[in-house]
């Protein structure tokens, strides 16, 4: 499903604009009075797309070798609402998400560091790969859930 890091990327930052979209009707609907579970559940929604996008973004970047600019600007994306969807449009019309995943070692020096070593170890395991993301991705939304809301608890 998942062949390219494009399509990875594409679909989350598709998922991220999506639940900018529920987390906004929720507070809208909140402010007309309706109960405030809605934004807990579309907040929770988007929280967990949220970092789910983050951890595809530094993935993606890893394997594509982007430099530190065009990684903080894709994480970043995810702060600004529907931001997402024209960042990654600009990656790829700048050649930025083509090619394949890493797979196999090559020539390249780069690819004799440490974590490229461990990337490839987990690109060729999708699942452990998935399973150590949901799992980190889960472990982060617990302690921020156990932080509270941005602004303190009303």
């Amino acid at each position: 499903m998942f062949r390219a890091p494009k399509t990875l990327f594409r679909t989350l930052a598709i998922a991220e604009v999506i639940t900018w979209t529920i987390l906004i009707a929720a507070l809208i609907a909140r402010a007309v009075g309706a109960p405030g579970i809605v934004v807990t559940i579309g907040g929770a929604i988007h929280g967990f797309v949220f970092l789910s996008y983050g951890a595809t973004a530094i993935l993606v970047a890893m394997n594509q070798r982007w430099k530190v600019g065009p990684t903080i600007l894709a994480i970043a994306a995810a702060v600004i609402p529907y931001a997402t969807v024209p960042v990654e449009m600009g990656l790829q019309r700048r050649g930025m998400l083509e090619g394949a995943w890493r797979l196999e070692q090559s020539d390249d020096p780069r690819d004799q560091r440490w974590y490229d070593r461990w990337m490839r170890f987990f690109l060729n395991r999708p699942w452990a790969l998935a399973l150590i993301i949901v799992v980190a991705i889960v472990a982060l939304y617990t302690v921020l859930l156990l932080v509270g809301p941005p602004g303190g608890s009303k």
